[in-house]
């Protein structure tokens, strides 16, 4: 299994921006597509976007669309998330997750980073 960090969590006020990085190591990166989740206090935790292994099919959560920017570099073994215009409801962990393709269910999931925090206030 590859080895992910996050970073680039913080807090920041309603209607900023913030890019999370996620960098893998111990495994062939390219070979995995690669998604970001989040999860919010008292709830599950939720696709937000995901990126196939050459970058050629996205996906995202229908409430991030046009806000929030899912991007990969494979010389880099990075994953990015960029996130636009933010919402107090955009507060929550964000999770980095490598997978064989893109999937939006967690639990199918099982290689996941620690996790970065966002803070949205209002």
């Amino acid at each position: 299994q590859v080895q992910l960090v996050e970073s680039g969590g913080g807090l920041v006020q309603a209607g900023g921006s913030l890019r999370l990085s996620c960098a893998a190591s111990g495994g062939t990166f390219s070979s995995y597509a690669m998604g970001w989740f989040r999860q919010a206090p008292g709830k599950e935790r939720e696709f937000v976007a995901a990126i196939s292994q050459s970058g050629l099919f996205i996906r995202y959560k229908d409430s991030v669309k046009g806000r929030f920017t899912i991007s990969r570099d494979n010389a880099k073994n990075t994953v990015y998330l960029q996130m636009n215009s933010l919402k107090p409801e955009d507060t929550a962990v964000y999770y980095c997750a490598a997978h064989s393709a893109i999937v939006t269910i967690a639990r199918t999931i099982s290689n996941w980073g620690q996790g970065t925090q966002v803070t949205v206030s209002s």
